[in-house]
């Protein structure tokens, strides 16, 4: 039996949708999703009988957007706050928006060769 798309999701099918996954042990990562939901004010969660989370599709897009935001783009949760708290980004501005993962791996190692090109010219 398949939900349809409008139907609430629990916590552990959320967490499949944004592949929230420990790969040391394949389980779900819904603590993830609980500590996201204590920092942003925006993940409001159904919570039923027997304290059972469901999330509707508007809950379900911004988890998606702050997963974007920290994992993907490595961004703090105060900034994540900040940029969520701006109503007029899409989800899919924010993919044209930011640097790209690649990119910002690439800029990590430029700036440890330039620690480490400092360092060098002080033992000299």
């Amino acid at each position: 039996m398949n939900k349809t798309d409008n139907a609430y999701k629990s916590i552990g099918e959320v967490a499949k949708i944004l592949n929230l996954i420990n790969k040391k042990n394949g389980n779900l990562n819904t603590h993830t999703i609980r500590f996201w939901e204590k920092e942003f004010k925006q993940i409001k969660p159904k919570i039923l009988t027997g304290k059972r989370r469901y999330y509707d599709q508007s809950s379900i897009q911004i988890l998606k957007k702050v997963k974007y935001l920290l994992k993907d783009q490595g961004m703090t949760i105060n900034g994540a706050k900040k940029l969520l708290n701006n109503k007029t980004l899409k989800l899919d501005e924010f993919s044209n928006n930011f640097i790209s993962p690649d990119n910002i791996r690439i800029k990590k190692k430029l700036k440890t060769i330039s620690n480490l090109v400092k360092q060098i010219k002080r033992l000299k």
